[in-house]
């Protein structure tokens, strides 16, 4: 559109508070702004030179502008986010944020179920969320689970099918988990207390859940019901873990909105940290792409609409690093100096730059956002640099694991087209080796592998790395000529150290330029078996290590550790698992056993 053009519907333009929305000459949406006055604010995009070719470049294809007046400055400012959210204009701020996210939902039904969701639909129930993570949701609901009974089967519970009997417990009743409302056993009073409790603990309102287990336990108490009464000390105590584990301020903190942000170049990182009664229920960092010449107070104001509007907040006080404009009705923002405020603030500033830092770290060292043809171009150069004879897209990567001379174990990576195939992971408990022998180790673990691979009739990698140097590539070796794979295959060692790399026969290493593509995969490659590898190890010595304790308990034995060891993973877990449900996994003795060492902090 040229100034004589707009001249012309100039004196149109509204003089009130609204949104404007500019169109190409395709009748494509391409901006969206506010204005608290639209003439002013339109005509001011027409009336000067430019210095940033972008806004330039969005002048040159205006084609056609749509106006909406709204009432009042907030409202343009909630309509402004809400079209840029649904339509993504060309030269609107870009948020990279297209996921889905979880919720909690209490189904709205008798005896309502409680469980994980990502579909929010219309009808009638209350979502909780959405959460950020999805192994935080389970955790969540477990922690939910061990403290409030709520059943978890889809029978249709109306008074009429209990009150004629249809149904019988299941084993989650016989676990504790549920109080059996489907035969009659528990009314819908004490089911929605329970979903009430629920409530709370998803709000972090950790308190009034407290005080009714604290009233329980002096109930049973009082009726010389002390096993029940310890069961409910239990789960106090387990609430209570879990507050200290989350409160990060003073729970007279309230519920409040905490923002940060990051500018580098076109780019911003904001994060949000959601607080409620002291307690941290949410935490993101989002990336923003910045089209025109936004100011960091308009890119905060627009990722802080976008991300409230997204996770359902209600907090009425937002915490901001800086000054801003923010005409969101009922709102107190807040820049605090000192005090817990502060410290909010500077752990949301501490997540932001981390959050940077780690994916500059990931874009280093991995094949991240690059196009085929880069990941491409990037194995032809490792071919080049280590004169291999085909292509190295199916890549594979050994390492032993014996830290401090225990639990002897390896571990080996598969990377395909440069990029980890996990699903081809392998993790190695050494059979054959008595003691601790790095070489004969792996010598093990590669004849395994690859007898199994020809065993499956599956292709062999073009590539082997052995992370060690040339006694390991020795003793791998072994192997490959032992099924007869030689020629057939390319083996290398990797030195520990000096990232110097030996080949079978040479005298000499070879050494890549530290910064080359070809060296930040293997060292890629190189980084992701020692994880994999490490965290089996230890996997496996703290399995051990809760055996070796549950086993020191008189009267508990080898086969009893194994099966409380199998079904909850850990001392911790045991610890807070009902009597009732140590009964189940292994018998009332041993479970009477077992449940009196831990509360006597024996073990």
């Amino acid at each position: 559109m040229t100034q004589e053009s707009f001249s012309a519907i100039a004196g149109s333009i509204p003089a009130l508070p609204g949104i404007y929305k500019y169109y190409n000459a395709t009748n494509e949406l391409i901006y969206v702004g506010k204005a608290k006055h639209l003439r002013k604010r339109v005509s001011s995009y027409f009336s000067k030179t430019f210095t940033n070719y972008k806004t330039a470049e969005l002048v040159q294809r205006i084609h056609r502008i749509e106006f909406t007046i709204v009432n009042t400055e907030q409202d343009a400012f909630l309509l402004e986010n809400s079209l840029i959210k649904e339509y993504q204009p060309l030269f609107n701020i870009n948020l990279k944020d297209d996921k889905t996210y979880p919720f909690i939902i209490v189904k709205n039904e008798k005896f309502p179920r409680v469980f994980f969701t990502r579909n929010k639909i219309k009808d009638g129930s209350q979502y909780f969320g959405p959460y950020t993570s999805v192994a935080k949701v389970r955790d969540l609901l477990e922690f939910i689970k061990q403290n409030i009974p709520l059943r978890t089967c889809k029978l249709k519970l109306t008074e009429n099918n209990i009150n004629k009997q249809k149904f019988k417990v299941c084993l989650e009743y016989h676990l504790g988990n549920c109080k059996g409302p489907c035969e009659g056993f528990q009314s819908a009073a004490d089911y929605e207390a329970g979903i009430e409790r629920l409530k709370n603990l998803l709000k972090g309102n950790m308190a009034p859940v407290m005080q009714e287990f604290r009233k329980e336990v002096k109930q049973h108490v009082e009726k010389m019901e002390f096993e029940k009464a310890a069961l409910y000390q239990h789960k106090i105590a387990h609430l209570q873990n879990y507050q200290a584990k989350s409160t990060v301020v003073n729970t007279n903190t309230g519920t409040v909105d905490v923002f940060s942000i990051l500018e580098e170049g076109d780019t911003a990182y904001v994060n949000y940290l959601a607080v409620s009664n002291g307690t941290i229920i949410l935490t993101k960092t989002i990336i923003l792409q910045k089209k025109l010449e936004e100011t960091k107070e308009e890119v905060l104001a627009f990722a802080i609409a976008q991300l409230r509007q997204t996770f359902n907040s209600d907090a009425k006080e937002i915490v901001i690093p800086f000054i801003l404009e923010y005409p969101e009705a009922g709102i107190n923002l807040v820049l605090p100096k000192f005090g817990d405020k502060r410290k909010l603030l500077e752990l949301s500033e501490k997540n932001v730059n981390y959050f940077k830092e780690e994916l500059h770290a990931k874009k280093l060292l991995k094949l991240e956002d690059k196009t085929d043809a880069e990941k491409k171009a990037v194995l032809l150069q490792l071919q080049a640099d280590l004169q291999l004879t085909l292509l190295p897209d199916h890549i594979e990567c050994f390492d032993n694991s014996n830290l401090q001379g225990t639990n002897a174990v390896a571990a080996m990576v598969c990377f395909r087209d440069g990029q980890p195939s996990k699903a081809d992971y392998r993790h190695y408990n050494i059979k054959t080796v008595e003691g601790i022998n790095d070489f004969a180790s792996m010598t093990e673990v590669v004849y395994r592998r690859y007898k199994r691979l020809l065993e499956e009739n599956k292709a062999l990698p073009q590539l082997i790395i052995i992370d060690g140097g040339k006694g390991q590539l020795s003793a791998a070796m072994e192997s490959i000529r032992a099924l007869g794979l030689n020629g057939k295959t390319t083996l290398v060692g990797l030195a520990k150290n000096q990232e110097e790399l030996f080949f079978t026969g040479d005298t000499a290493s070879l050494q890549l330029p530290w910064n080359s593509e070809s060296l930040k995969l293997i060292r890629r490659i190189r980084d992701e078996v020692h994880r994999f590898g490490i965290s089996f190890h230890r996997n496996k010595r703290s399995k051990a290590a809760i055996q070796n304790e549950l086993e020191n308990i008189p009267g508990i034995g080898q086969q009893t550790a194994d099966a409380l060891l199998k079904a909850l993973k850990s001392v911790k877990k045991i610890k807070e698992t009902p009597l009732e449900e140590l009964e189940v996994l292994i018998g009332k003795s041993k479970a009477g056993i077992v449940y009196r060492a831990l509360l006597n902090g024996k073990v």
